[in-house]
């Protein structure tokens, strides 16, 4: 007997078999060699980033640290300089194409959020918080803290500087709202709306309108994996909607199919 790698061959064998077993013998170790490639993937320990290319999965949005600062509603404080624009994705045909996108940063008592759109008019006759906004025009963002539970956070803010505030508990497709109860002070996000050359009323000629948001860590009480630390890894997804047209157009940062609630294509944000 010889042996061939790890696999023994019998010294009498023809010169065709002995090659065939050869070839026979590699195919059987590639797929091993593969196989616990795949084990060490999920071994403690393994870069996420690595598990992430293996499952498909992009690369998390790094959300940046800052120190608190005031909102002016159009981005003009210099913190603003450490995040990148990110854009929102039209999902509808028809309608104007009005560049939308965001930025994102945090700090240690809460996120900061930036959203900026061209428009042409202010199509919502909401002027109440915690009203219907989702039937006029908003800007919407959905915060996930942690994947694992269906259990997020959803706000939405309209042209009126109106706001709507829910966490929404998603049972097997079946998502409600739940409005925060003693939603004041250090509970209740902080906005700043911008409208541009145009007058703050429904019905209003604009060009843009921009929304400025603070949102406090208290206020994701008592959902898991809050405050966020260095490292932290959230879902999250950015909207927009606007009725300019008399039928509801939608932007997404990451797209969807019919619903906003799908929070399973919610991507991933990670705090720097």
């Amino acid at each position: 007997m010889r042996m061939i790698g790890l696999f023994a061959l019998p010294s009498f064998c023809s010169s065709d078999f002995q090659i065939g077993q050869l070839k026979f013998n590699i195919l059987i170790m590639s797929k091993i060699v593969v196989l616990l490639f795949g084990l060490v993937m999920l071994l403690p320990g393994t870069p996420n980033n690595l598990i992430a290319e293996n499952r498909g999965i992009k690369e998390p949005l790094t959300v940046k640290k800052s120190p608190d600062f005031k909102l002016t509603g159009n981005g003009s404080s210099p913190e603003w300089n450490k995040s990148e624009w990110n854009p929102l994705i039209k999902l509808d045909a028809g309608g104007a194409e009005d560049k939308t996108r965001f930025k994102i940063l945090y700090s240690t008592n809460g996120i900061y959020l930036l959203f900026e759109g061209d428009d042409q008019r202010i199509t919502t006759k909401y002027d109440k918080d915690f009203d219907n906004l989702f039937n006029g025009d908003v800007f919407e963002v959905f915060f996930h803290p942690d994947p694992t539970f269906p259990l997020y956070l959803e706000y939405e803010v309209n042209q009126l500087d109106k706001e709507l505030v829910l966490i929404i508990p998603n049972i097997k497709g079946r998502a409600q709202g739940w409005t925060p109860w003693h939603y004041e002070d250090g509970n209740r996000v902080i906005k700043k709306v911008i409208i541009n050359e145009g007058r703050q009323e429904p019905g209003s000629l604009i060009k843009s309108w921009s929304a400025e948001l603070f949102f406090p860590f208290r206020l994701f009480s008592p959902l898991s994996n809050v405050p966020p630390v260095s490292g932290t890894i959230w879902n999250a997804n950015f909207y927009r909607l606007d009725y300019d047209t008399g039928n509801m157009i939608k932007w997404a940062w990451t797209p969807i199919n019919t619903s906003f609630h799908e929070f399973e294509k919610y991507k991933p944000i990670i705090f720097e």
